[in-house]
């Protein structure tokens, strides 16, 4: 039964692109062409290629800051300013979700491999902005990114969050991976299933999911 097995949970971790709003929203379409946009800038590399270094660093990197910043040495903080401003007027209120996630019992949490500023403002167009406990971005991990185990922990600590005690909901498989390993419930929040050994259970609609837990 999927309420029994997070019976133990009371850590409940959300990232935020594409999992708290639907991807029909396609708001990191806005934010990729600011991301090349601003790797031709900085790096003075025509767009064609500035799209393949930004598409290459999230690959080999987790975030396309990360290969800026192992690469290149940019300072993380001009970027994660222009890339997220961006028009957040798409994105509309969920009450359901805000219910379901004010529902569930303990610490409810952002951790996003955006920046806090960025994703409050997601909330903000949510209408979530008083559901969750905490809300934390790339900074507070030492913009080390999501996938690497070493961000969770950071973040984490921080927090005093028990991970064998957490649940963590993500849109992207590859962030799951570390979360399993330290002993959380993962859920893959996706339009298509993915199955793999390191997620627990898959889901394309987050706040129906939730209402069947408490």
């Amino acid at each position: 039964m999927v309420k029994a097995s997070f019976s133990h949970v009371r850590a409940w971790v959300f990232d935020l692109d594409n999992t708290l709003y639907p991807p029909a929203a396609r708001l990191f379409d806005q934010i990729e062409v600011r991301m090349t946009a601003y790797v031709a800038r900085t790096l003075g590399v025509p767009q064609p290629e500035a799209d393949r270094l930004r598409a290459l660093y999230w690959r080999q990197y987790g975030t396309t800051l990360a290969g800026l910043m192992a690469e290149h040495d940019a300072d993380p903080g001009p970027y994660l300013t222009e890339v997220h401003e961006i028009d957040f007027s798409v994105l509309t209120p969920d009450p359901a979700l805000a219910d379901a996630i004010t529902a569930l019992p303990g610490r409810k949490i952002v951790y996003t491999n955006g920046c806090e500023p960025y994703a409050r403002n997601v909330l903000a167009a949510r209408g979530l902005t008083d559901v969750f406990d905490a809300v934390y971005g790339v900074e507070h991990a030492g913009f080390r990114p999501k996938p690497e185990q070493a961000a969770f922990e950071a973040v984490f600590a921080l927090d005093g969050l028990p991970a064998e005690r957490g649940a963590m909901f993500e849109d992207d498989m590859r962030n799951l991976a570390a979360p399993h390993a330290m002993g959380m419930r993962t859920v893959l929040v996706a339009p298509d299933p993915h199955p793999a050994d390191h997620i627990h259970h898959h889901t394309d609609d987050l706040a129906g999911f939730l209402q069947h837990l408490v």
